[in-house]
């Protein structure tokens, strides 16, 4: 760094602000032209220039340059660009999230119905089981019994259990099948 140009940035750490709006004359233009290249939106550049240069001046105190002053604002354009890219990609994750999220919510008369739908036509195909199998069925799914509870409350071997249970299951694919997408919701949201 040349002497005079260290003697610049003591003179702007001292607060000489003809001297800071010289290099700010200097330098804007460009500065401007490297932060579009990166952001691709020529306001988005211009309000990084800006706000760097205020801030420059807010801590100029503590302006500490180590390179040139040209090398240190292109540096401090990148680096504000940077920031301001992911700001942007946290945005838009989130603005993309509460779309999801608002879709889910938009329509909660036409799920209420489906769930009442899906509902009914598992009771019925349960209603379809055969005694044993719907005992089985119930103790299993709607008690949340184990097997061998199962088999010694209704005193039974555990594989009679087993069995019946992929009967009942079978028969539970075969009478859901046109509700299966449903079936599966049903099931995610209520457990």
């Amino acid at each position: 760094m040349q002497a005079t140009e260290s003697q610049n940035i003591f003179n702007i750490r001292e607060g000489d602000i003809r001297l800071f709006e010289q290099v700010f004359q200097m330098y804007c233009k460009e500065l401007v032209r490297y932060a579009n290249t990166i952001l691709k939106n020529a306001d988005e550049a211009e309000d990084i220039v800006q706000q760097l240069f205020v801030n420059l001046w807010q801590k100029r105190e503590s302006l500490q340059v180590n390179t040139s002053m040209r090398s240190y604002l292109y540096r401090a354009v990148h680096n504000c660009c940077l920031n301001r890219i992911k700001q942007l990609s946290v945005k838009q994750t989130y603005t993309t999230y509460m779309g999801y999220a608002g879709e889910q919510h938009s329509a909660p008369a036409s799920a209420a119905i489906q769930q009442k739908e899906v509902e009914k036509a598992i009771g019925v195909a349960i209603e379809k089981l055969p005694e044993q199998c719907r005992k089985i069925f119930k103790l299993s799914r709607q008690h949340g019994m184990r097997y061998q509870q199962i088999a010694d409350e209704l005193n039974l071997s555990v594989k009679t259990v087993e069995n019946q249970m992929g009967k009942a299951l079978k028969h539970m694919r075969e009478q859901l099948k046109d509700y299966l997408p449903g079936v599966i919701l049903f099931f995610l949201y209520h457990n």
